[in-house]
């Protein structure tokens, strides 16, 4: 089984793979849902671990219906993260109606290979997520970032066992948000499923700077290598039991 980390820092990176994690995804402003990082970020966690590294290709938070220049944008990133060295892209469009977009994405995805690409949770939006497996297991992504339509794995638990039954073997299905470490053991056995994505409870909440005025005091979140262990350890077990 795999524990894929979303991270947004090379420090994040390197406890990720102290932890054992099998893939990192790498974001910037996750507290928006995640968008794309900047090219010395991606420099920096290249040199720093030898795990598998995928990039969130996306232009700006909110909803992902992207105008002409967003779509540029991330035609061009996907270009930039390439000549970085990353292992997979992580992107996903929708129409205006809440569908995939199949024109976009192929363009994309052409652009991406021979990369291995995941749709991320702009599934989740779509108006029919079996519809929408089936369109981009056709389109050629390798796998899906869901939470089966809900907002967190426990809510949608039914929906995505029902997905992972649905999935051809060209498609992965990978399990994430609100992964803990209390419901992990059941998701896995409910659903199964051998990709994992986690980022809150794997992660350590870190107050920066001073309440002095003249500091920033903010907290950010950090990958924390004994919660990645523990997580990956109990994936292991779980493995075992198949």
């Amino acid at each position: 089984m795999i524990l894929e980390v979303c991270v947004d820092s090379a420090e994040s990176a390197i406890a990720a793979q102290r932890g054992g994690a099998g893939r990192v995804e790498l974001c910037a402003d996750l507290e928006h849902g995640g968008v794309t990082p900047s090219a010395g970020l991606m420099k920096s966690v290249r040199e720093n671990v030898a795990l598998n590294i995928h990039v969130m290709i996306r232009p700006r938070p909110g909803d992902f219906c992207y105008s002409e220049a967003e779509f540029s944008e991330m035609k061009r990133n996907i270009r930039e993260a390439k000549a970085l060295d990353v292992d997979g892209l992580v992107f996903g469009i929708l129409s205006s109606d809440g569908r995939i977009d199949a024109e976009r994405n192929a363009i994309l995805l052409e652009m991406a290979r021979p990369l291995s690409v995941t749709f991320h949770r702009a599934f989740d939006e779509t108006i029919d997520l079996f519809a929408a497996l089936s369109e981009l297991t056709r389109l050629g992504f390798n796998r899906v970032l869901t939470s089966g339509g809900m907002p967190s794995v426990e809510a949608g638990l039914q929906t995505l066992t029902r997905l992972v039954h649905a999935a051809e073997s060209s498609m992965k299905i990978l399990a994430g948000g609100g992964i803990t470490h209390e419901n992990v053991a059941n998701v896995v056995e409910q659903t199964g499923v051998d990709e994992i994505h986690a980022l809150r409870s794997v992660s350590t909440m870190l107050v920066l700077g001073s309440s002095d005025a003249k500091f920033v005091h903010s907290p950010r979140m950090v990958a924390d290598a004994s919660k990645v262990r523990w997580m990956v350890e109990t994936l292991q077990r779980l493995s075992s039991l198949k």
